[in-house]
């Protein structure tokens, strides 16, 4: 339904600007009335354009959604200045057999409720999640635990914040597949997120308490 109410309206603003006598400074307004559709505020800061592209740099404020508590965290983490490889690599290099493990069963649970009617096709499947960026050891952990129906309660209980802030962004990639997400897929995110962030609440208290 989204997708259907703004993608016309996004069309429609593209064709305007096309005619713009001010391009520049529509199309500035314009990217961030876009995004503040998804509760972001945001200022472009630089906008050029070449080789075919459009380069365009931002300064963006808290979200509207985002938890205080977790923007700062956000900032922290960025000026510590860890690099995104490290924070989302799927390796699984840093994680223990058990957790590496959770996070295939979690993926794999996302690609068996994506079209439950229809028998998972692995050659075609295979190449897709390799496109996510997941690798040999990963692939070969889902390709095992598709084999078995998994459970989402299951997967939730206990579930680590490092392996649910790794999975998370995978999860709805592989959801997003086929281009739409279905009740349970958006069950099983909401689920993924919320659990996510009850285990970082509870290290945080752990923290503070010390």
């Amino acid at each position: 339904m989204l997708t259907q109410i703004v993608r016309p309206m996004v069309q429609t603003q593209l064709r305007l600007l096309a005619h713009s006598r001010a391009t520049r400074s529509t199309l500035i307004s314009t990217v961030s009335h876009w995004l503040g559709f998804l509760g972001v505020r945001a200022q472009v800061t630089q906008l050029e354009a070449g080789s075919g592209k459009i380069q365009i740099a931002l300064t963006v404020d808290k979200p509207e959604a985002c938890d205080p508590q977790d923007w700062q965290q956000i900032l922290r983490n960025l000026n510590q200045g860890e690099s995104e490889a490290d924070l989302f690599s799927t390796s699984g290099a840093k994680f223990t057999p058990q957790q590496q493990n959770k996070m295939c069963r979690l993926l794999a649970y996302l690609i068996q409720i994506g079209n439950p009617s229809e028998p998972i096709d692995w050659k075609a499947m295979h190449p897709q999640l390799q496109a996510l960026g997941l690798d040999e050891a990963i692939l070969l952990g889902i390709r095992s635990a598709l084999k078995v129906p998994q459970s989402l309660e299951d997967l939730v209980e206990d579930l680590d914040s490092d392996v649910a802030a790794v999975a998370l962004p995978k999860a709805v990639s592989i959801a997003m597949l086929d281009k739409q997400v279905n009740s349970s897929e958006d069950l099983a995110l909401s689920t993924l997120l919320k659990a996510m962030r009850e285990q970082q609440g509870v290290a945080g208290s752990s923290q503070n308490g010390n």
